[in-house]
């Protein structure tokens, strides 16, 4: 079995003691982390190291940044979502995982908030630019899967794909995670072949994956699903089971998102 999460860690220099905390309870064998806000030479990779895992980062200060752990070595690393050079977010990090009986490419996206929402007629501003982003997205997820491996997209999709994923949807319509544009880009990739490894094997609702630090969100539960990973059909054949750690919101100086793993039988 290979277990792969992914968490935005929201500052990875202020949640380190978090992120041991949990590895070591946890010990997943690849974590796709975002929002790490940290430039590469600063990232604490020592302390993570220490506890058996390779790492790769792609950074940036202050904000954004990206990275990738795991238990086995990190091949063919590939920095940046193709597309736009233009583009200096550093929002993508992939790389192969090879287990003993095959590889695993595994990315760690964070896709852009994409607030406020702009439209002029056209959408512009942030809003524009998370939607180009989605866009080129869908153009490499797609080249992906020529690939004869399994492809696993993982990360902070900054989308709350359906009404019951967040617990009072009509709070979130004038957001940009919860646009048409932004959802319909979600449903493409979906199209595209890929499986939401979550509502495939529970579609219930009250599974959130972010609380607000504002107004007691956690206290109250008010919650939404935007962490999500996404699986290629040969990886989608093999997925034994998905977990939210929610209890880890519930720590001390948390993160105001979770982590989610799926177990997969490779």
């Amino acid at each position: 079995m290979l277990t792969v999460a992914t968490w935005n860690i929201n500052g990875v220099k202020a949640r380190i003691d978090s992120l041991t905390r949990w590895l070591e309870e946890c010990a997943p064998d690849v974590v796709c982390l975002q929002e790490i806000k940290s430039q590469d030479e600063t990232f604490p990779g020592e302390a993570i190291e220490r506890l058996g895992y390779n790492v790769a980062t792609h950074g940036q200060k202050g904000f954004n940044g990206v990275a990738l752990l795991s238990k086995r070595p990190l091949e063919d690393v590939t920095r940046r979502l193709p597309g736009d050079e233009a583009d200096e977010h550093s929002r993508w990090i992939e790389a192969t995982v090879s287990t003993d009986t095959g590889a695993v490419r595994v990315v760690s996206l964070y896709l852009p908030n994409g607030n406020p929402v702009e439209r002029s007629p056209e959408p512009s501003g942030k809003f524009g630019y998370k939607l180009g982003w989605m866009d080129r997205m869908l153009t490499h997820a797609e080249a992906l899967l020529a690939n004869d491996e399994p492809i696993v997209l993982a990360g902070d999709y900054n989308v709350i794909p359906e009404p019951h994923d967040a617990r009072h949807p009509d709070r979130w319509v004038e957001d940009a995670l919860f646009q048409p544009e932004s959802r319909s880009r979600h449903r493409a990739l979906v199209n595209l072949g890929y499986l939401d490894a979550q509502r495939a094997v529970d579609r219930s609702d009250g599974i959130y994956t972010f609380w607000d630090y504002q107004a007691g969100a956690w206290q109250k539960n008010n919650g939404i699903r935007i962490d999500h990973i996404m699986l290629s059909p040969f990886a989608a054949d093999r997925l034994e089971g998905v977990t939210v750690e929610k209890h880890t919101r519930g720590w001390s100086k948390p993160s105001d998102h979770v982590p989610v793993m799926v177990t997969l039988d490779v």
